[in-house]
């Protein structure tokens, strides 16, 4: 692959920000647990000296094969590992003397462009192709196995928890109908679905099955079971003073991250009436952005994704009252 189509697999969204935040130390250890394209990645590798280190991690081999090759291009005396892996997989594989000694780490949460762009993975709503959404192919069901096994009742939640969709209780009911017929097997067969289960206004604000496909792709990744995860083990495993820098584009996924950051930074679980703190519970640190750091309209221009990012840090360390 060219160096020049590097950020059309992948447009790393939020970048200069990621990168001030982070304040990279030369030689520290960073990880990315969503290399992707390798945007972020290179970023940060190209700050770091001799004796710093990058590790960088996906789930996705294909977005792995891609950061790898754009990492070896940089030229840099700094260290660098690819891992495949999921959040749920972390901390399990850094060596045991890494743990707590994490200098920043960074997680962009959500779908990369070439996932978008590839008909194949079954992302897409606006590509035909077959109806799959796993992040990595040797994982779990596809989205054509989940509807063709979930009640109905069960894809009304799904469609309301994952997607916040209006109209969830019809278009299961019209998923369950024509299962009944036939396997739903393609992305163009459940746009369809959709589109005919919705009113005919919502089909002239933009393609209605937008909601649902991101609510199967979450399920199917198990997203929300993965950021969990990862939000329980981050103070294990930061050093004092390091960063942590997620950038999310789902309501869900930024409500589990801010208030994450709100129990790192507040952790005390005294009842309201106590007039001191008996818990003994100190802050883990602090939070660096009262609101979420957003794109400008210039990036929004030029990466569409960039619209729903939202970027927030946390630094775990000691605080001075």
């Amino acid at each position: 692959m060219r160096s020049a189509d590097y950020d059309v697999w992948h447009l790393p969204v939020l970048v200069d920000a990621v990168i001030e935040y982070l304040s990279i130390k030369p030689g520290g250890l960073y990880v990315d647990l969503t290399a992707g394209g390798g945007g972020h990645s290179r970023a940060i590798l190209e700050k770091l000296g001799k004796e710093g280190r990058l590790l960088a991690a996906d789930r996705d081999p294909e977005a792995l094969a891609v950061s790898s090759e754009r990492l070896k291009g940089i030229e840099t005396n700094a260290f660098f590992d690819v891992i495949e892996a999921r959040f749920s997989d972390f901390p399990g594989w850094l060596d045991t003397g890494d743990i707590g000694d994490i200098d920043g780490l960074l997680a962009d949460l959500g779908v990369s462009s070439h996932q978008l762009d590839t008909a194949e993975r079954g992302f897409s709503y606006l590509l035909d192709g077959p109806l799959d959404m796993r992040m990595s192919p040797a994982q779990g069901k596809t989205a054509a196995d989940l509807i063709a096994d979930l009640r109905e009742s069960d894809l009304v939640a799904l469609l309301r928890l994952y997607g916040e969709e209006q109209y969830a209780y019809s278009i299961a009911k019209s998923i369950v109908k024509r299962r009944a017929e036939k396997p739903i097997t393609t992305t163009g067969e459940l746009v369809d679905i959709v589109s005919y289960a919705v009113p005919s206004h919502v089909r002239r604000e933009g393609n209605p099955a937008r909601l649902t496909f991101q609510a199967l792709r979450m399920a199917v990744n198990r997203e929300q079971e993965e950021l969990s995860h990862l939000l329980q083990v981050l103070p294990d495993v930061m050093a004092p003073g390091g960063r942590v820098a997620i950038i999310s584009f789902h309501s869900l996924e930024d409500r589990m991250v801010k208030q994450a950051m709100k129990r790192w930074e507040s952790p005390c679980d005294c009842p309201r009436d106590f007039p001191v703190c008996v818990c003994k519970k100190k802050p883990l640190g602090r939070c660096l952005t009262g609101k979420p750091i957003v794109a400008d309209a210039a990036e929004c221009r030029g990466n569409r994704r960039a619209r729903s990012a939202k970027l927030r840090v946390f630094e775990f360390g000691e605080v001075e009252v």
